[in-house]
């Protein structure tokens, strides 16, 4: 079977249009990759800040600000680019702003921790912004029976935009330590190589990439900003129509937040509770996204034919199954088939997640649904490294206590899974649609 297989695609979706889209992945994988999991994170704590006693408190605090800026617009911004059809020039700003605002990053020096706070919270609120309006083109381009099939060749690929990243950053960090210069001279240049990478590999997006939406007829009554953030809070008062969505928006909160834990903290864990040093922590991550890239494509095909429900499950017991044996194992070794099980798992239950809401969302309030599906995994992204922070505080820095906590949330987003008919919430979406005088999916 072709990789992008006509038959998956809406009437009229070329395969070098869904190509384009997953680019778009690939672009902006770096910036999670090295900048918040890799390499900027230990940069920030043990140059920018100086080892300071709250240096790790400082960085959380820094993404916890940007998360909950996200999720307190996102919403908006979904609402405000459904009445303008205008996705595609929202991702565009979203994208030059999380590019300049990562390459701002490379002046961040020793002592810098306000300017380094700021440029990580702004690039972090830009990039979650053009995530979430980039999701909203999927249901435009995968019939509704193969949205897993097709997020799944989107965040496969993207993993492999990381992993590009990534590489090219520890080839060169490798160069510059053997020439011995210090982590001040070389991860600045890092930040350089993704905003490169990004701006680079987003292009085909905006050349290619189709706004197939077109302006609402209630325009004039809903421009702005402040129609927009009133359509939100209508959709919140009846939220009863969509029951289904919301309780998957319950249940991503909670997985997400176990996940949120591992993009941000997974460098901490491995050099705190398993004495990895820098190049093996890059190396580490590099592994996580292999595994990550594959769970992401095989999950995509095998959630179209066992149910999303069924799909995000399986990642969920994954998931535990990976807490247990980061948290109990002292083996190097065994630590490393934790890292490959995370990377499964990771690559597998956001691409489930997206295609479910793909799924239950209205075909006319695509990036409306999307930023709610951002609002609830950006809160995640707040409570979930806050909590594992929380309890290494609390504890003298019990890093093994604080990942068997984080589990909790895998836990918590399995039960709130069972919860959740998908063929429910799909009907009452289509019928949302028919009311709105919207075409409909299948």
């Amino acid at each position: 079977m072709p990789l992008f297989d006509r038959s998956a695609l809406n009437p009229g979706v070329p395969p070098r249009e869904v190509a384009a889209w997953a680019m778009y992945d690939f672009a902006n994988s770096g910036y999670t990759t090295v900048v918040l999991t890799a390499v900027f994170n230990a940069y920030f704590v043990g140059v920018v800040a100086e080892r300071a006693d709250w240096a790790t408190l400082a960085w959380t605090v820094a993404l916890a600000v940007s998360n909950i800026a996200v999720t307190l617009t996102m919403p908006a911004i979904g609402a405000w680019a459904d009445v303008r059809a205008a996705k595609k020039p929202l991702m565009l700003v979203a994208t030059l702003g999380c590019i300049v605002s990562t390459a701002a990053l490379a002046w961040a020096g020793r002592g810098d921790v306000a300017f380094a706070m700021v440029a990580v919270a702004v690039s972090n609120w830009f990039f979650s912004v053009g995530e979430a309006l980039a999701g909203a083109f999927l249901p435009e381009l995968a019939r509704p029976q193969t949205l897993g099939k097709v997020s799944g060749w989107g965040w496969s690929f993207g993993y492999f935009g990381g992993m590009l990243a990534l590489g090219l950053s520890l080839a060169w960090v490798i160069t510059a330590q053997g020439r011995g210069e210090s982590a001040e001279t070389f991860v600045p240049v890092t930040m350089l190589i993704v905003a490169g990478v990004f701006a680079a590999a987003a292009l085909p997006a905006f050349l290619v990439l189709k706004e197939r939406a077109t302006p609402r007829a209630d325009v004039a009554s809903q421009a702005g900003v402040s129609g927009a953030v009133r359509r939100v809070a209508d959709k919140l008062r009846h939220a009863r129509g969509y029951t289904d969505f919301w309780q998957l928006m319950l249940c991503g909160a909670a997985y997400q937040a176990g996940i949120s834990v591992v993009i941000a903290l997974a460098a901490v864990y491995a050099e705190e509770a398993m004495g990895f040093q820098q190049q093996q922590t890059m190396m580490l991550v590099f592994l996580v996204n292999i595994a990550a890239a594959a769970g992401a494509f095989a999950f995509g095909y095998a959630q179209d034919r066992v149910g999303h429900k069924t799909a995000l499950a399986w990642t969920l017991v994954g998931w535990i199954a990976m807490v247990a044996i980061a948290a109990f194992t002292r083996s190097v070794a065994m630590f490393w088939v934790a890292a490959a099980l995370a990377g499964l798992c990771m690559g597998s239950s956001q691409s489930c997640g997206r295609a479910m809401v793909g799924y239950l969302a209205p075909a006319s309030r695509l990036a409306e649904f999307f930023g709610l599906w951002a609002l609830a995994t950006r809160l995640s992204a707040v409570v979930g490294p806050l909590v594992y922070g929380l309890v290494t505080w609390v504890t003298g820095g019990n890093h093994r206590l604080a990942i068997l906590a984080t589990g909790s949330f895998f836990v918590l987003g399995l039960l709130l899974l069972r919860g959740i008919d998908v063929e429910r919430g799909h009907k009452a979406a289509r019928a949302a649609d028919v009311d709105a005088g919207a075409p409909a999916a299948a």
